[in-house]
């Protein structure tokens, strides 16, 4: 009976978000129509009559990179240039889930920020067009996609940050739920950082015999990994709550350019856990939706965003770590780099699995 109202918690749950994300994408579609259709240009490829490229025609981003004043940057940056862009953030979790949703009344041109996984969603799906960056060979081509359906912007270290003051850090996020119970805070599910550290630790753990593929050793550390989380609060602040002394929690899952971030905005050098086995470095991607109708000036757009120099203007301001290796980083970036290495993952085989292994942490462990 316990595990029977359990499971009907978790479906009344499940069933609220999906609610949610309806509304979510019911209100957007409602404020965001009358986006569409404006202008009296060529609107099947956002060019002029003439077949010049339009930039006077709002190109609109969906993203999940457009905190902590990211997006307003960006949007300034781009009027700077001559673009006119929206950015509407969404979390990493269910963007791809609301792209999808709306196939048949696409609102979104392109799409920046999620990861290989996401972006291998969308693929599949066949929301992709093929396109080939002018800075595409100042990058290292394994972090783009092989038919050219999605390019990298960003490599991005997924992080676990300590207090100043602490005297030990973690060796691995597998020590964390055992040895460090109810100290560090984790991201939620619905967004990408948290499901990519969860996917990193289960897949050291893939048994053909186990349930869902992993192996009993492996749920057992998961269990422990997500049950010994003090969870950020609504709202709360996961740096702030590191380094408030009456707070119980002095270690926080962050994904790097935040880290750097917030060293700047309070004036600290956090920790940062070095697991031998590394830690995942996942990549903000760029992509055109074959759905949009100024696909010609979304190509412009990348074409001007992953260039070295705005992405090294980029990263002084936010500490994200550009893919465009004519870009110089910071000495902030140069240090983290020189701690934390990346962790050999196989992202399809994770991607091809990790909906259903969250589901079943959601349902079972997480409280």
């Amino acid at each position: 009976m316990k595990n029977k109202a359990k499971f009907m918690n978790w479906e009344r749950r499940n069933l609220m978000k999906k609610l949610l994300k309806l509304i979510g994408v019911i209100l957007m579609v409602l404020s965001l129509v009358a986006c569409s259709g404006q202008s009296s240009n060529n609107e099947s490829t956002g060019t002029t009559e003439g077949g010049e490229v339009d930039y006077s025609q709002e190109l609109i981003i969906y993203t999940n990179s457009a905190s902590g004043g990211r997006g307003e940057w960006l949007v300034e940056k781009a009027k700077e240039a001559g673009f006119n862009i929206q950015m509407v953030q969404v979390p990493g979790g269910e963007l791809t889930d609301r792209v999808i949703a709306e196939k048949n009344n696409a609102i979104a041109d392109m799409v920046y920020g999620i990861n290989v996984m996401d972006m291998n969603k969308l693929k599949a799906q066949d929301l992709l067009i093929q396109f080939t960056p002018v800075w595409i060979d100042k990058i290292d081509k394994s972090l783009a996609d092989s038919e050219g359906y999605y390019n990298p912007v960003f490599v991005q270290p997924l992080i676990l940050i300590g207090n100043p003051d602490v005297d030990v850090m973690p060796n691995d996020w597998t020590e964390l739920g055992e040895q460090y119970t109810q100290k560090y805070a984790l991201h939620g599910l619905t967004g990408g950082t948290g499901r990519a550290i969860l996917g990193s630790i289960i897949s050291r753990y893939l048994d053909e015999n186990g349930e869902l593929g992993v192996s009993e050793e492996g749920w057992k550390v998961v269990e422990a990994y997500i049950k010994g989380n003090n969870a950020l609060q609504g709202g709360q602040d996961m740096m702030a709550r590191i380094l408030d002394p009456e707070d119980e929690v002095q270690y926080g899952m962050m994904w790097a350019s935040g880290a750097l971030q917030g060293q700047k905005d309070y004036d600290v050098k956090f920790k940062v856990m070095a697991p031998e086995i590394g830690v995942p470095f996942v990549t903000e991607q760029t992509a055109i939706l074959n759905t949009s109708k100024k696909q010609e000036l979304a190509k412009e757009f990348i074409n001007w965003f992953g260039s070295a120099e705005i992405l090294e203007e980029y990263s002084a301001n936010f500490g994200s770590i550009p893919a465009n290796n004519d870009s110089k980083v910071g000495e902030d970036i140069e240090d983290l780099l020189s701690i934390v290495k990346p962790q050999d993952l196989d992202w399809e085989l994770i991607g091809s699995h990790l909906d259903e292994w969250v589901e079943k942490v959601e349902l079972e462990y997480v409280q």
